[in-house]
C-alpha cells in the first residue's frame, strides 16, 4: 500500500542554555536548560517535536545516536499520517533493545519525540489545531495551570510569580531534608495564603518509611497532593505510603508502556497520573492514558518541564482530553520563551493552546542560533 504522506527525512537538533543559577532538584541539580528538536519531513510539510534530554547533561549525545542511527532508518518512507501506526512500529523494533541495553526510558524518550512531530505534522496537514484533531470541540479553550519550579530557593519570589498569573495552585520541590523541606512549605504557604493550592514534588527522594513521615508533614501545611514520594517509584511503595497517611499521591512522568500505567491507573493512591508528551510515549501514550482515567476516577494532570514544543503538545492534549491540570514552570527558560516566535499566554491561571494548525508554533530560527550545540 502506498503511504498517503511518506516520510521523507528525520533532522535532530539540540539546543542549550547554561544556567547563572542551577535549579535545585532532591536528586541532582539542573545546570542548563537543554532540547532535542526533532523535525520530520514530508509532503511538504515539516512537523516538529522534543525528546527529553534534561538529565543527566550528557543525554542529549546518547539522544541523537538513538534517533539518527535507530529510529531515522525505521521511519524512511512510513506514512506520517499513521502516527499510531509508526509509534507501534517504533515500540515493536526498539523496546526489544532497550531492555536488554537497560536503557528503556532513552527509548521511550526518542519516540515521544518523533510521536509528536508527527501528530504536529498531521494535524497541519489536515489544517486543524492539534486539539482538534484530536477531538476538541471546537476552538479549544485555555487549560488550568498549576505552577512548579518552586523551590527550595526563592520561594517567595516564585511563588509571587504564580499567583501574578492567576495560577490557582502552585507546586514546591521538596527532598531537600525535613528542616529545609518545611521552610520551604512556610514560605509558599505564607505567600500564597488561601489563594492557591500546594501540592509537592519528592523527586522520588525517601524510602517508603520516610515518606510516611514527611507525608503527615505535608498534611499538617495543607498540601493536597505529593508527587513521587519513594525512590524507585514502586507502586507497592505508593499503596503502602498512601494506606499508611491517606495523602493523594502523583506520578507518571517516570512510567513507561501503557501496561504499566494501567497499574497505577487502578490503583487508590494514584490520585493524578502524569504522562510526559517528550518522555512517556509521547502524545499516543498520553491519550491512552487519559482515555483511562475515568474508570478509575483518576485526574489526567499531564508533567510538562522541558521547551516550547513540549509546552504546545502538552495544551493541545489537555485541550483534547480534559486534564485537571497542566505543568507550568514559572522559573525562566528561553527554550520555552525564545524558542518561537509567538509566546505562551497565561491569564487568570490557564494556558491559552496555541491557534495555528498543528501544534501552532515556529522555530524562531534567529533567537535560538545562539543556542544551537553542534550535532
Amino acid at each position: 500500500m502506498t503511504a498517503a504522506l511518506p516520510i521523507e527525512d528525520l533532522r535532530v537538533r539540540v539546543f542549550e542554555v547554561p544556567l547563572d543559577e542551577p535549579v535545585p532538584m532532591s536528586f541532582a541539580s539542573l545546570r542548563a536548560r537543554r532540547t532535542c528538536v526533532v523535525e520530520i519531513r514530508a509532503g511538504g510539510l515539516v512537523g516538529i517535536g522534543e525528546s527529553w534530554v534534561n538529565h543527566p547533561s550528557w543525554a542529549w549525545r546518547e539522544r541523537v545516536a538513538t534517533l539518527r542511527e535507530g529510529v531515522a532508518p525505521l521511519l524512511a518512507g512510513q506514512d506520517a499520517a499513521d502516527v499510531r501506526a509508526v509509534h507501534g512500529r517504533l515500540v515493536r523494533e526498539l523496546l526489544p533493545l532497550g531492555r536488554q541495553w537497560g536503557a528503556p526510558g532513552p527509548i521511550w524518550q526518542a519516540i515521544s519525540g518523533v510521536d509528536m512531530a508527527l501528530w504536529d505534522l498531521a494535524a497541519k496537514a489536515a489544517g486543524v489545531p492539534l486539539a482538534v484533531l484530536l477531538g476538541a470541540p471546537g476552538p479549544p479553550a485555555p487549560v488550568p495551570v498549576y505552577a512548579s519550579g518552586i523551590g527550595p530557593d526563592r520561594v517567595e519570589d516564585l511563588t509571587e510569580r504564580a499567583l501574578a498569573l492567576g495560577a490557582r495552585a502552585l507546586k514546591v520541590k521538596i527532598g531537600f531534608g525535613r528542616e529545609r523541606d518545611e521552610a520551604v512549605l512556610r514560605a509558599a504557604r505564607a505567600t500564597a495564603g488561601d489563594a492557591a493550592q500546594v501540592f509537592a514534588d519528592a523527586n522520588q527522594a525517601w524510602t517508603p518509611g520516610e515518606a510516611v513521615e514527611m507525608c503527615a508533614l505535608l498534611a499538617d501545611h495543607g498540601v493536597a497532593w505529593c508527587e513521587e514520594p519513594v525512590a524507585g517509584n514502586a507502586l507497592r511503595d505508593l499503596e503502602e505510603v498512601h494506606r499508611r497517611t491517606g495523602m493523594p499521591l502523583a506520578t507518571g512522568e517516570n512510567v513507561y508502556t501503557e501496561e504499566a500505567f494501567a497499574g497505577y491507573l487502578a490503583s487508590p493512591a494514584v490520585a493524578h497520573i502524569q504522562p510526559d508528551v517528550a518522555k512517556t510515549g509521547g502524545v499516543t501514550t498520553a491519550l491512552a492514558v487519559a482515555a483511562r482515567t475515568a474508570e478509575h476516577g483518576t485526574a489526567f494532570t499531564p508533567h510538562c518541564y522541558t521547551g516550547a514544543p513540549t509546552v504546545a503538545a502538552t495544551a493541545h492534549v489537555a485541550a483534547a482530553a480534559g486534564a485537571a491540570w497542566v505543568e507550568f514552570d514559572v522559573r525562566d527558560n528561553r527554550l520555552r520563551t525564545d524558542l518561537t516566535t509567538v509566546p505562551f499566554q497565561v491569564r487568570d491561571g490557564a494556558l491559552a493552546v496555541p491557534d495555528g494548525p498543528g501544534l501552532g508554533i515556529e522555530l524562531d530560527e534567529e533567537r535560538i542560533a545562539p543556542y544551537a550545540l553542534p550535532v
